[in-house]
């Protein structure tokens, strides 16, 4: 069990030599087809990876797909169009703007059929869309941040417990200064600064005021219940607790942050997202990076061989450099986020008034428009809560779905029923 795997022992060059042997394995299997096959390519660390070893693997350019944004500090698309060219695939961008989010958003309830609430699932569904002109199969990258702690709550995990040391006065002035961070950022006032766009990302009003929250934590298992706990939270009346997962008995807080990523936000949002994305556009993805033996050798390794020096995914990162040049490799994560927040106060914003009124009118027992209306005038104000009224809004949206079909109709009417 992973409770009781056996840790690894050995020099970091044998421990990177074990994984490229296991991710090139699991690569090779995954290009067996007798259809085209691509691969994802966002110029992350987990997609460069497998595309890197597509790449060794095949006598001809892997097609690789990718898609831009305008907004920076968003838009990853020039280190994926780097890396394509360094390893030698065909590659292919697709620009997504406003425009095109907003044409392709009332969708989003019919494909995932279900309350989905996570922002890149657009860029997922039209970048999917995108590589099945050209391809029938796509190996993607996802798996990598929850098997080798790539998110930031990983590796913040043991910067925050240390603190966890310092006395609470400590860390509550330490929390007050970040708040006010956090409002010289929402507020704009560090636009004068030297800053590139990685580090204006970081900084992010949202972020500070999470990592802020965080340092509020009493003790290591309050600190765990606030690093797993979503913000939408916030939103939803009293009565609808989050389901909590049933946590083995690991060591140490990094382990358990892993395991709940694994046996929860991964199935229930990352492959969530890439099955619904792929399949709506009749295409097939595949995930090496969570192929068993993969899985396996990864909870076997210790800690500082996925975080060091306060960066996730070493050892990831490590066999990656064999591969493409560590400029690519060394910068600020972004994952597959989507300037929503702008958007919303935008080409969105109607579409979202909308949404906004239906809850209004609704006023049922999961969503507390009080609160969404809050949250909603904040945003305009210049705060980020994108991420909270994006789960508002998409829940609202595909409400508003179920309501149009004929098995919608027909269950209201058991009701009033009373069957």
């Amino acid at each position: 069990s992973i409770g009781r795997a056996k840790q690894i022992v050995g020099a970091d060059d044998d421990l990177t030599n074990e994984l490229d042997d296991l991710l090139r394995l699991a690569v090779r299997e995954r290009m067996i087809a007798d259809v085209p096959l691509g691969g994802f390519l966002s110029g992350g660390i987990d997609s460069s990876a497998v595309v890197a070893l597509m790449q060794a693997q095949s006598a001809s350019p892997v097609r690789t797909f990718t898609i831009a944004f305008g907004e920076g500090g968003f838009d990853e698309s020039g280190y994926a169009a780097e890396v394509a060219r360094h390893l030698g695939t065909d590659h292919t961008q697709l620009q997504l703007s406003p425009d095109a989010a907003l044409d392709v958003i009332p969708e989003l309830p019919r494909v995932w059929d279900e309350p989905f609430a996570d922002e890149s699932q657009l860029p997922t569904l039209l970048v999917a869309r995108l590589a099945r002109q050209y391809v029938t199969v796509a190996l993607s990258g996802d798996g990598g941040d929850e098997c080798f702690a790539g998110y930031g709550r990983h590796f913040m995990a043991d910067w925050l417990r240390r603190r966890q040391q310092l006395p609470f006065a400590v860390r509550r002035t330490m929390a007050t200064g970040l708040n006010l961070l956090a409002r010289a950022a929402r507020e704009d006032m560090l636009r004068r600064l030297p800053l590139g766009p990685g580090i204006r990302h970081m900084l992010r009003s949202d972020r500070l005021k999470r990592i802020s929250g965080l340092m509020g934590a009493r003790h290591e298992d309050d600190l765990y219940q606030r690093l797993v706990t979503p913000p939408t939270a916030n939103l939803t009346r009293r009565g609808h607790p989050i389901p909590a997962h049933s946590i083995p008995k690991l060591d140490g807080l990094l382990s358990r942050l892993l395991y709940d990523d694994m046996a929860g936000y991964l199935p229930g949002d990352i492959l969530v997202k890439l099955d619904r994305a792929t399949m709506a556009n009749g295409l097939e993805g595949r995930c090496p990076l969570l192929d068993h033996r993969v899985i396996e050798f990864a909870w076997r390794l210790p800690s500082n061989a996925k975080v060091r020096d306060g960066k996730g995914k070493w050892i990831l990162r490590n066999l990656l450099r064999r591969y493409v040049p560590d400029r690519l490799i060394e910068r600020p994560k972004q994952g597959f986020d989507v300037p929503v927040s702008t958007w919303l106060r935008g080409s969105l914003r109607n579409w979202a008034t909308d949404l906004m009124a239906d809850i209004r009118h609704d006023g049922d027992e999961v969503l507390d428009s009080s609160k969404v209306d809050r949250c909603w005038r904040n945003h305009m104000q210049g705060q980020d809560c994108s991420r909270e009224l994006w789960s508002a809004l998409m829940f609202q949206a595909w409400r508003n779905e179920t309501r149009k079909t004929p098995w919608a109709a027909h269950s209201r009417q058991l009701d009033m029923a009373g069957v």
